[in-house]
């Protein structure tokens, strides 16, 4: 099925806007996507109809209000296709979700000599967090190099781990070159040498059909705000008997079972990680995103977002000046085109198609160390989602030209 990008664009109030007197052109959704009316009305809906905290009132609005957040909880589960919605971990972020297996199973398993293996192509929150812990831990960091079209370099993948390497961890697509990388066969990989396998799966689960059992992943993050979510609400998934053996990742109120002056137990999966008043209402409004994205189908998501990327690479590759990253094909890649215009910076680039109207991301977009293995300060990136149209790209095109002619002046 075809996407009919019309109908869908009438259920984003946002895309209506002019900026600088022209039409909002939106492609910075790898940074956040844009938010459809039923996401939104959920998010009143609960405000105005059942606001209430879950989990431990007896009153008809706690149950309310109870029942939708584990609901949405669910509906994760389900779009993802993890075992059980116990496996589902909510926190605030796809950073949050790493830093608490970096924190809990990395402190408990990671020791001196153990080696972490990541790639040159890791967001800063999928860098920082190891980093960390093998600093602590007087264990070692090691990257999977990338190939001239910055794919992962993967000859000899049986080679890939050794006795040393603890866990994996990587991005199922990048964030500034749009690579998909091969999960599966790496999971594999990983699960024949004995490493635990964690997959970055921000820009991942809101492009492509995902389903964590068969990638083979120990664990899979990702946020819900980048996939027509609201902000604030990241999800952990994890393997439930790796889960049941982890510490709990912050102390507080509903992580627990039991609690007197001289200790306490904890809760049961998946409240166990769940310290605290979560954020309700945003985690009940990403099971309207859930719903919004299961009715138009990943499938198709996926199929719009090639035709769309195939197209921005054909148009742009027809500027003279351009230089764009990551794989040239665009079933190798997400909905991500980052390049370089001649001699103009980045952000220069960004703060003039601002004024037509087109939202771009400008700079290192999290990868700093990638930046400098292209040997560039940064890049100008635009992503495309559900909503983003030939024509816009068109425009992309034009404002481009323009920005070209602006800066000849």
């Amino acid at each position: 099925m075809t996407l009919d990008v019309q109908r869908i664009r009438e259920d984003f109030p946002i895309l209506e806007r002019q900026v600088y007197g022209k039409p909002l052109v939106y492609l910075d959704n790898a940074a956040t996507s844009q938010k459809p009316r039923q996401v939104i009305d959920a998010l009143v809906d609960y405000y105005e109809n059942y606001n209430a905290n879950i989990h431990r009132a007896v009153h008809c609005l706690g149950e309310e209000a109870t029942a939708a957040y584990e609901e949405a909880r669910a509906k994760v589960a389900k779009f993802i296709n993890a075992p059980s919605p116990e496996s589902i971990i909510f926190t605030r972020n796809t950073t949050e979700a790493i830093n608490l297996v970096a924190y809990t199973w990395g402190r408990a398993n990671v020791r001196e000599g153990d080696e972490i293996l990541l790639t040159q192509m890791e967001h800063h929150s999928n860098l920082i967090p190891w980093q960390r812990l093998a600093a602590e831990k007087g264990a070692s960091v090691r990257y999977i190099e990338l190939t001239d079209s910055q794919t992962l370099a993967l000859d000899g993948l049986e080679n890939l781990f050794d006795a040393r390497t603890r866990i994996a961890a990587m991005p199922h697509v990048s964030n500034s070159l749009g690579t998909i990388n091969p999960v599966e066969k790496i999971a594999a990989e990983a699960r024949r040498n004995g490493t635990l396998f964690l997959v970055d799966g921000a820009q991942g689960a809101p492009h492509l059909p995902v389903d964590v059992q068969a990638i083979g992943c120990d664990f899979y993050a990702f946020s819900a705000h980048k996939m027509l979510g609201p902000t604030g609400v990241g999800v952990l998934y994890g393997r439930p008997e790796l889960l049941e053996e982890m510490e709990p990742f912050l102390g507080g109120g509903e992580m627990i079972r039991k609690v007197t002056y001289e200790g306490a137990t904890w809760n049961d999966l998946p409240w166990k990680f769940e310290a605290g008043t979560p954020n309700i209402a945003d985690v009940i409004a990403f099971g309207a995103a859930i719903d919004y994205l299961d009715h138009l189908g990943m499938e198709n998501v996926r199929e719009h977002e090639v035709e769309i990327t195939d197209y921005a690479l054909t148009r742009l590759s027809q500027l003279e000046g351009i230089v764009m990253y990551g794989p040239p094909d665009p079933r190798e890649r997400g909905g991500v085109v980052s390049f370089n215009f001649g001699d103009l910076h980045p952000h220069d680039i960004g703060t003039v198609l601002d004024h037509h109207g087109v939202a771009i991301r400008a700079g290192h977009h999290c990868t700093q160390p990638l930046m400098r293995t292209l040997g560039v300060s940064g890049t100008a990136r635009a992503s495309f989602y559900v909503y983003n149209t030939p024509e816009e790209v068109d425009v992309l095109v034009e404002a481009l030209e323009a920005t070209r002619d602006f800066f000849k002046r």
